[in-house]
């Protein structure tokens, strides 16, 4: 089942309309998980960091033993000739990805020269202003770089994230606030995560369990050059029941509030909450503008 609906496929050098098969029984990427992705977000007539999400792809790619062969600056301008195919006010999902069709040797690690390259374009809608979720806490916590391929966004790592958030919805909760091996929050199921104590901000401490965002780092920037003071910290699930706001960070919402953890009630969106929001969006418009 596809994320979004109005799907546009790049593949073997051209767009096609729709979602067209790309990988075949036998690739690496399908029996032995070599994939990577990224995802940037298209709305109101902007792709915020667009550059930055192509490149960390390529990065991903590396760290998954795979020889990227596509520059950054190509899949921006594959990305902006696909999303001509929408209309102006769509929101769209932009994924770049990567996978090996072929394995070396006995076919565990990849041929990394085999990678093969394709863009997937999807609407989905931009949660609003006002929304917001909930937070649980879940028996599941983020891997190490010893266990884990945690320095990629890769497919692979995506099934443990899945079983923290049906965990927490089977609790009635719309995610999961997660721990990293030591028992310190990471971040949720699917975003980064912020809570905000006497008007300054928390964010964990990337220590390596888990991909610190390109959102993430934009809210901190933005934050800082308003004066605000933002810690990464090492923070424990008692200082997030002591905070004053909380919310969610990543490609797919930007800024998404939560009013509740665990029992914990908080309003959504808070104040600060709100004004990071109006801080991305006033970056966003000024660096298309710039663009």
């Amino acid at each position: 089942m596809a994320f979004g609906t109005n799907i546009r496929t790049w593949f073997d050098g051209k767009w096609h309309d729709g979602d067209v098969m790309v990988m075949r029984a036998a690739d690496h990427g399908i029996w032995q998980g070599s994939s990577v992705f990224d995802g940037a977000r298209w709305f109101d007539g902007m792709a915020p960091d667009l550059d930055r999400h192509c490149a960390r792809v390529n990065r991903s790619a590396e760290a998954m033993m795979m020889t990227p062969n596509v520059d950054p600056d190509t899949m921006v301008q594959i990305a902006l000739e696909g999303l001509k195919g929408y209309a102006p006010d769509a929101a769209v999902y932009i994924r770049p990805m990567y996978w090996a069709a072929h394995g070396s040797e006995v076919g565990v690690a990849p041929l990394a020269s085999s990678t093969v390259f394709a863009m997937s374009l999807e609407q989905v809608p931009m949660p609003g202003a006002q929304d917001s979720t909930t937070l649980t806490r879940t028996r599941f916590r983020r891997p190490v770089l010893e266990s884990a391929v945690c320095n990629a966004k890769a497919g692979a790592l995506y099934p443990n994230n899945a079983r923290m958030l049906v965990e927490a919805q089977k609790k009635g909760y719309g995610n999961a606030l997660v721990a990293d091996v030591m028992g310190n929050v990471a971040e949720t199921a699917t975003a980064n995560v912020f809570m905000v104590k006497d008007g300054e901000l928390f964010t964990p401490i990337a220590n390596g369990t888990f991909l610190s965002g390109l959102t993430r780092a934009r809210h901190i920037q933005n934050l800082r050059g308003e004066g605000f003071k933002v810690h990464e910290s090492v923070l424990t699930f008692e200082d997030f029941e002591g905070a004053d706001e909380v919310f969610l960070s990543g490609n797919f919402a930007k800024v998404l509030a939560v009013r509740e953890f665990d029992g914990t009630q908080y309003p959504a969106p808070g104040p600060v909450t709100r004004k990071v929001r109006e801080l991305y969006w006033d970056w966003a418009r000024t660096d298309a503008a710039r663009r």
